[in-house]
């Protein structure tokens, strides 16, 4: 009886796999680079991004070589800085991002008990920016037009000035480019832990792999956009001569230093926490047994993601900060260790509680504990102002960067590697090759970048590209060399052992490590929808049984056990867990890879000058963006739609605060904090820069400025009455179609001010007000932009009494659009009234 009930149930779950994966599935051939299957995405984000690490080892290895002696002529001092500039570019945004966005992309979902992420198709196209905006890079390297400024672009020497090629251009518009990704990458892991968990799992029941990316991504959310417009504005000076950071004409050269490092420091526990993640997720397994202090590292985790914001001018101890500023910050860099010290105490204390198996991964753990240490500790002596100001720029600081990172982030990224290889690969790796890989990565790392730490510390500064011999630093140098050739050759054999373990593994079944987390509940490599049935989690879900859960599932037992047709999953309440809508996903389309070239058009537009062509590709992009939504969405109202185990839910269309409202806020909250980064770049250089108080007041001509506030008033207002008319079963466009036309107007009115401006290139006051008024006028043309789709949503069908998402957007951009213009009317007018403090 129970042969036959197994046999049952085989083929149930067979049928049920091959209409899922006739859904789900991406075909071979061509038809895959319309692929927007998060397995498929994540996988190609690690493999690119292993690509880029492996092309920053090589250059790694140049520096080393060129190092290796006293005056060496291997490469000459230009070629050296776009190596070394290229170097530390490579590594920060093309490896150690991108690695962590494609292992959450592909392992969230299976981990929260969803079938795919929120938005497919928005992942792929981070995809392909990332691809796009890193091959910009890596081929200017190759054609010798790289940047050479250093990966962190200080001004002045990245100015026109001293860099009059376009090698700084390739940085800025290449990492812009690339950061659309991580943009694209934040808003969608943010909004996927937070409504695409298996039913049940309510906050408190998160893996804490979910809670470290939702620390990582709201950091992403609000730390990237510094950069970017840090970007914007030196894109700016460079090709149309705005003098932001030109001290000569009220810019100042430190404002690039705050909007860097305003991302730059974040970026280091940006990078921190998922590794942190993988820690906390393998360290239970191997310990064998729950980690300890749950509660206590999601604080820690909050507490981070906090801190970290309050540590950038950590690196700019030495420009002129003021003494309380520099007590402040100190005592704030200080600070963040207790939260790291929480966690690491934590996974110690699970190791000493628990019975330790001593596999392959928790070699690279233990490599972890010990490189990390280390450098944390270094981390403090250098948040100590007196010691900083001795060490800065020299290669202590060096030795100190790679500690962190490497130990931070590399060991624990393989120790994931080895640990969820046979998960993607349903192979076993054999361990001839992973573990005397291991001890060359960890001595020749230790070897190389511990003599760091004495030649910095014997008065070595870093940047150079060769010394002389009288310093005493040849040996050491020499040393460093080696451990880097050792350190390369602990990597290739890594490389080869994975590479042989995904090509003759042997098979696997399912949980060969007997985890406790959801994601080891899918086979093994897992299907394109990752669970035929999605499950209900009655407790932690780290303390789950995925052998047996699996086959349950595959028969269809949980939620959406059947097939419809379409990619459908669920949305739960962002607390409770509790169900809350049905998901329909789109398809797989060429459209993410075709937008994302008309996007490299507009950013090679911009590199080679031919501004012409800019705005047409700008205009371009945005009517493939419009494309989008076209296929997406219902023409009727649909009520409550079955998804198993006698429940019924609304679809999404129908429900309030949906993924697609919820992503336009957290886009909302990206944009705000690229704005709060202007404004604060504006009073920045109205009370710091040189040069203002002898400069003649601007006049922009206020009633245009009051009048564009009244139209985006106006629109907002329309915006927000079409709404209450939807709600009552009302049709009306006409009201919607107005709200477009205000915010129009507005935006015109806007982009003619910013062009009468007197001083726009022969003072930074004029120069920011027009990025004020651009930046107005832009988000007034967004409103106008959502309205008007919203219009044609209607005309189409979409909208109903009951189907209310495209006027919730509208009512979301077109209330922004007005909160951007009241805020940069007051500052335009101050800005305007003030000739500037010294």
């Amino acid at each position: 009886m129970t042969g036959s009930t197994d046999t049952d149930g085989g083929v149930v779950a067979v049928r049920l796999h091959s209409q899922l994966e006739s859904i789900w599935g991406t075909p071979g051939g061509w038809a895959r680079l319309s692929a927007v299957n998060h397995n498929i995405v994540g996988k190609r984000f690690m493999v690119l991004a292993l690509t880029f690490f492996s092309i920053g080892g090589i250059l790694s290895m140049l520096i080393r070589a060129q190092l290796a002696t006293p005056d060496s002529a291997f490469i000459g001092p230009e070629l050296y800085n776009q190596v070394f500039t290229m170097h530390g570019t490579v590594m920060m945004f093309l490896f150690a991002i991108p690695m962590f966005e494609g292992f959450a992309i592909y392992m969230l979902p299976k981990m929260l008990g969803a079938r795919d992420l929120a938005f497919p198709r928005l992942t792929a196209y981070g995809f392909w920016c990332y691809l796009f905006g890193g091959s910009i890079l890596i081929v200017a390297m190759v054609l010798g037009y790289a940047p050479n400024s250093g990966w962190f672009m200080y001004t002045p020497l990245s100015s026109n000035v001293y860099t009059p090629g376009i090698n700084s251009d390739v940085w800025l518009l290449g990492i812009t480019f690339v950061e659309i990704s991580a943009v694209t990458a934040a808003i969608e892991i943010t909004v996927t832990i937070l409504k695409m968990r298996a039913p049940g799992m309510s906050l408190d029941r998160m893996p804490l792999f979910a809670w470290y990316m939702l620390g990582t991504s709201g950091m992403m959310l609000v730390g990237f956009p510094p950069l970017i417009l840090g970007s914007i504005l030196l894109e700016m000076e460079r090709a149309f001569d705005l003098p932001y950071f030109d001290p000569t004409r009220g810019g100042d050269p430190l404002l690039w230093q705050h909007l860097f490092w305003l991302f730059g420091h974040p970026e280091v526990y940006i990078i921190f926490l998922p590794a942190a993640g993988v820690l906390s997720t393998i360290i239970p397994v191997f310990a064998q047994r729950p980690i300890i202090g749950y509660r206590a590292i999601v604080v820690a985790i909050i507490a981070m993601a906090f801190l970290s914001f309050g540590l950038w001018v950590h690196h700019m101890f030495t420009v002129g900060i003021p003494h309380l500023a520099l007590a402040f910050f100190s005592a704030a860099s200080a600070l963040v260790t207790i939260p790291t010290a929480v966690q690491i105490f934590a996974w110690i204390a699970t190791l000493s509680y628990g019975k330790p198996r001593f596999e392959v991964p928790m070699l690279y753990v233990a490599g972890f504990f010990a490189v990390f240490v280390l450098g944390g500790l270094t981390g403090v002596m250098l948040a100590m102002v007196p010691f900083n100001t001795q060490a800065h720029d020299s290669y202590f600081v060096v030795a100190h960067l790679h500690y962190v990172l490497v130990g931070g982030f590399v060991f624990p990224m393989l120790a994931g590697l080895y640990y969820w290889l046979p998960h993607i690969t349903g192979r076993l790796s054999v361990h001839r090759l992973s573990i005397p890989g291991f001890w060359l990565i960890f001595i020749g790392f230790n070897l190389t970048f511990f003599m760091m730490h004495l030649t910095g510390l014997m008065g070595m500064p870093r940047r150079i590209s060769t010394y002389p011999s009288s310093f005493g630093w040849d040996w050491l140098n020499l040393l460093s060399s080696i451990g880097g050739f050792i350190l390369t050759m602990g990597f290739a054999l890594v490389l080869a052992d994975l590479v042989l373990q995904t090509r003759f593994g042997k098979r696997q079944v399912r949980d060969p490590w007997d985890a406790a987390t959801l994601e080891w509940a899918t086979a093994t490599p897992p299907p394109s929808y990752n669970f035929a049935s999605l499950p209900h989690i009655d407790r932690r879900a780290d303390q789950l049984k995925p052998k047996e859960a699996g086959p349950a599932l595959a028969t269809g037992a949980g939620y959406l056990g059947f097939s419809r047709g379409r990619q459908e999953t669920l949305a739960v309440d962002m607390t409770t867990g509790r169900v809350e809508h049905l998901m329909v996903l789109p398809q797989r389309t060429y459209l993410p890879l075709l937008t994302a070239l008309v996007t490299g058009v507009f950013f090679l537009s911009l590199l080679f000058k031919v501004y012409w062509l800019t705005p047409f590709a700008a205009l371009a992009a945005v009517a493939m963006f419009c494309l989008w939504p076209a296929a997406l969405g219902e023409k009727k109202d649909l009520g409550p739609i079955d998804i198993g185990n006698g429940e019924a839910v609304p679809s999404s269309e129908e429900t309030h605060y949906n993924l697609t409202v919820m992503a336009n806020i957290t886009a909302v909250i990206v944009d705000a904090t690229l704005y709060g980064s202007l404004l604060f770049g504006a009073l920045y250089l109205l009370v710091v820069a040189p040069g203002w108080s002898e400069t003649l007041s601007l006049a922009p001509p206020s009633p245009m400025l009051v009048l564009a506030l009244v139209f985006s008033a106006a629109g907002t207002a329309l915006a927000w009455l079409a709404r209450k008319q939807t709600e009552r079963g009302r049709n009306p466009m006409l009201v919607q179609g107005g709200a477009c036309l205000s915010q129009l107007l507005a935006a015109c009115l806007l982009s003619a001010l910013a062009f009468t401006i007197p001083d726009l290139f022969t003072h930074a006051r004029g120069a920011i007000s027009f990025a004020i008024l651009v930046y107005m006028s832009l988000h007034c043309a967004v409103a106008a932009l959502i309205s008007g789709h919203c219009v044609w949503r209607m005309r189409g069908g979409y909208v109903s009494a009951r189907r209310q998402t495209d006027p919730r957007l509208s009512v979301i951009w077109q209330g922004y659009a007005l909160a951007c213009a009241v805020l940069g009317l007051l500052f335009v007018q101050l800005l305007a009234g003030v000739g500037g403090l010294q």
